[in-house]
């Protein structure tokens, strides 16, 4: 009982004590900056623009106080705890690389503060606001405190776009002031809305991207100007958009394409060589300039958007950096424009310079893992790979890999898991139809992928399996957002080998171990739509959807007749499988504060065996329970339906079913830049879509709600940016393979160790779960 008091008050009291202590470091005659309070004022203002004004200005303000967490400046105590330690060198080092030193009160700059908040009053549209500044002290510890008094916010009157020459005269018959105010429509600069200079920075951004689409190659935002008038009165400004009088002549040209170089070998050591124009290859209106003839020049005809005689526009600029760096081949990607000088028009040659990456590499990769299964495992993955086969940007990859997962302890001891696997693939960018040609707008260049694998799997003492895959297929993208993988051609084969008595006795009494080592040819197509706001950063409001369709067995099951003998469809002596399956993996993403953010999953499944196929073929099938799944269940050890095997005490559980139902939703806390912490709750199961003797209770049906298994947890997480480890501990609320009463939430003991036993499960694991 003491060690358990102790251990609380260590957890608890100890950061408490050195919280309170922070000031005893500070300097004499400074103090602990603590933070900003604003106050605001002003008649006009309601009690949310009051809010939203004191918010931005606390922003605003600088230096920013030392980091709490859960309340308390735990870094700063970190820090201070490295200088009162008497031991030296790496504790103290890792102590104050852990916290942050303290921020002082003669680092504020107080006359600075005041101006930038009065700035932010007039760009914001409260022209007559005033901003004062102080300090108290107490007890070594300091607070600025700044008194906003706002009048009211002014807002938009009227827009005008006005078209005039350097002269002040109205002059529509220039191309550029006929396109800024065809353009008008789109303008940011709306009635009523407040003024702001953002708004009007952005609004001059709009412009000069409208013109950049329009050829106005050396237009530029600084051209732009934008005069108010607030003497109107009622609070209201109108608005006059017009072109500076000082723009240079060429911004208001209009600019095509005249000639487009690339240099496909460019380095930095010899630029002024590499610039040279001798010996280039004239090909379909460009000229590529590559002495030792390491590229095909059908290679940039694919990547590059620009011809000679087009109008220059932002869009096809930017595809064609962004083709030529997702083509994987350069190291370094740049270009520049360049006005020419022998043409009478307005023309821009183009210049691409490419630095190519090593054309030949070797890559070793080594992973690990854990399963909720006990089950702990390594790969070694040896890859060789040539990034330009045949000249043309041809990828081949060359892979080998050997595997292991081994059980230290429990009943699969013994037990071990080896495989052995190599593959091969060879991607072409660009798609490859026959009779047919396909070109892109997107800024990803398209692939058409060949792979083929094999892998031996053996599972000591019990079986082995030689798994042949062979794959033809497309890869494409519309935006970073949006992904598409269509392989018209997806076979698999599966033979079980070397099956050992003590399992054929085990499957004998337990028909479900059967489903594993059951011989799989599967002939058929896939395609997976991937659509993902999170590519980039984090919206308030993100989602995820990942849609696959797998066909297998269709169209040969329309051509192959019935074979008289075994009274099923066969290729090569071979039942195939015959089947459609449907999954939707949907995923919602909330920011409900800085550092907190509400992650939610719904995965849905729906196979449909037909013909051949009394159930999917093993590894087609879907499975609940484990790391990424419900974590408070074992891998594999959910379901199907209610049916549960008490009877096998010899192997852990391998379940699988025809139809997915899981959910998930887990709040994710950063208390650290590394440390994060979840709470969260998931449900699912799966279920067979045909009875099945060997599993009674397995299939769907209308109650289907009623055989959800529910479990939670707690989890902690240290991200390090380039990986995120995780570990989680969860248990079941509901377990839907009893009787009685399924909720067994009345039964939870943390104190029983059988109770914890049977029912913690831990999971450690790499990235988040969804």
């Amino acid at each position: 009982m003491m060690k358990k008091i102790s251990l609380w008050f260590f957890i608890f009291c100890v950061p408490i004590i050195f919280a309170c202590n922070n000031t005893r470091h500070i300097p004499k005659g400074d103090a602990l900056y603590t933070g900003t309070r604003i106050r605001v004022t002003g008649k006009a203002l309601t009690p949310k623009e009051k809010k939203v004004l004191m918010e931005d200005l606390e922003g605003l303000t600088r230096p920013k106080p030392n980091s709490k967490i859960l309340g308390m400046r735990l870094k700063l105590s970190l820090y201070n705890l490295a200088g009162d330690t008497s031991k030296k060198g790496f504790i103290r080092k890792f102590l104050r690389n852990l916290g942050e030193p303290p921020v002082l009160l003669s680092s504020l700059n107080l006359e600075h503060n005041v101006e930038i908040l009065q700035n932010h009053l007039e760009n914001t549209g409260y022209f007559r606001g005033i901003v004062k500044g102080d300090t108290v002290v107490r007890r070594k510890k300091a607070r600025g405190i700044y008194r906003a008094r706002s009048g009211p916010q002014y807002t938009i009157n009227t827009i005008n776009f006005v078209a005039s020459d350097s002269s002040g005269t109205i002059d529509t018959t220039m191309a550029l002031y006929r396109e800024i105010k065809a353009a008008s429509s789109k303008t940011l600069l709306q009635p009523g809305l407040p003024f702001n200079l953002a708004l009007i920075k952005a609004e001059r951004e709009r412009i000069d991207a409208d013109l950049k689409e329009k050829g106005f190659y050396f237009f530029s935002p600084d051209f732009i100007i934008v005069q108010v008038d607030s003497t109107i009165g009622n609070h209201k400004v109108n608005m006059y958009v017009n072109v500076k009088n000082t723009t240079p002549a060429n911004a208001f040209d209009v600019y095509h394409i005249k000639d487009v170089f690339v240099y496909s070998n460019y380095s930095l050591n010899t630029a002024t060589l590499d610039t040279n124009k001798v010996n280039s290859l004239y090909h379909k209106g460009y000229y590529l300039i590559d002495p030792e003839k390491k590229f095909k020049p059908k290679l940039f005809e694919q990547a590059l958007r620009f011809n000679p005689g087009d109008v220059y526009n932002r869009t096809d600029h930017n595809l064609s950096l962004s083709r030529l760096v997702n083509l994987n081949l350069f190291k370094f990607v740049k270009n520049r424009f360049e006005e020419s000088t022998i043409a009478d028009t307005p023309t821009l040659d183009a210049y691409y310079y490419l630095t190519p990456l090593p054309r030949r590499s070797l890559q070793a990769q080594v992973t690990g893992s854990t399963k909720s299964n006990n089950l702990t495992g390594t790969e070694i993955t040896l890859s060789w790979r040539n990034r330009n086969l045949i000249r043309a940007g041809e990828l081949l990859v060359l892979s080998a890999s050997v595997g292991s997962e081994i059980q230290y302890g429990g009943p699969l001891q013994g037990y071990n898991t080896y495989s052995t696997g190599v593959s091969a693939l060879l991607a072409f960018p660009r798609f490859i139809i026959p009779f047919t040609q396909i070109h892109t707008r997107s800024g990803y260049v398209p692939r058409t992928g060949i792979n083929l694998s094999y892998e031996l799997l053996q599972k000591q003492k019990l079986y082995t399996l030689n798994s042949f895959r062979g794959e033809f297929g497309y890869l494409w993208k519309e935006d970073p957002r949006k992904e598409h993988r269509l392989n018209p051609i997806s076979i698999t084969y599966v033979i079980p080998a070397n099956v050992t008595q003590l399992y054929a006795d085990s499957v004998a009494k337990h028909p479900s171990l059967g489903k594993p080592i059951e011989r799989q040819f599967i002939l058929g197509s896939t395609y997976n739509y991937n659509y993902n706001q999170l590519i980039n950063a984090q919206p308030v409001n993100a989602i995820y959807w990942n849609g696959l369709v797998d066909l297998s067995g269709n169209l040969a099951g329309l051509i192959v007749p019935v074979a008289k003998d075994t009274n099923t469809k066969q290729i090569f002596k071979e039942d195939f499988a015959q089947y459609v399956k449907l999954e939707s993996d949907f995923r919602f993403y909330r920011k409900v504060g800085l550092h907190v953010t509400w992650a939610n999953r719904l995965i849905t499944g729906f196979g449909y065996p037909y013909g051949n196929s009394k159930e999917l073929p093993f590894i087609k099938q879907f499975y609940a329970g484990g790391n990424n799944s419900i974590r408070a269940f074992r891998s594999r050890s959910v379901g199907p339906g209610s049916f549960k095997d008490t009877t096998n005490k010899d192997f852990l559980p391998d379940q699988t079913g025809d139809i997915k139902l899981e959910m998930n939703s887990e709040m994710r806390v950063k208390f650290t830049r590394i440390v994060e912490g979840a709470v969260f709750i998931d449900a699912g199961n799966v279920w067979l879509y045909r009875k099945n003797p060997a599993k009674p209770g397995g299939e769907f049906s209308k109650d289907f709600i009623k055989q959800l298994a529910v479990g939670t947890g707690v989890g902690l997480r240290l991200d390090f940016t380039f990986f995120l480890i995780r570990f989680d501990v969860a248990f079941p609320l509901r377990k839907p393979w009893l009787v009685d009463n399924k909720w067994v939430m009345s039964d939870i003991d943390f104190t029983n160790k059988a109770w914890r036993g049977d029912n913690v499960i831990y999971n450690l694991a790499i990235g988040y779960p969804f």
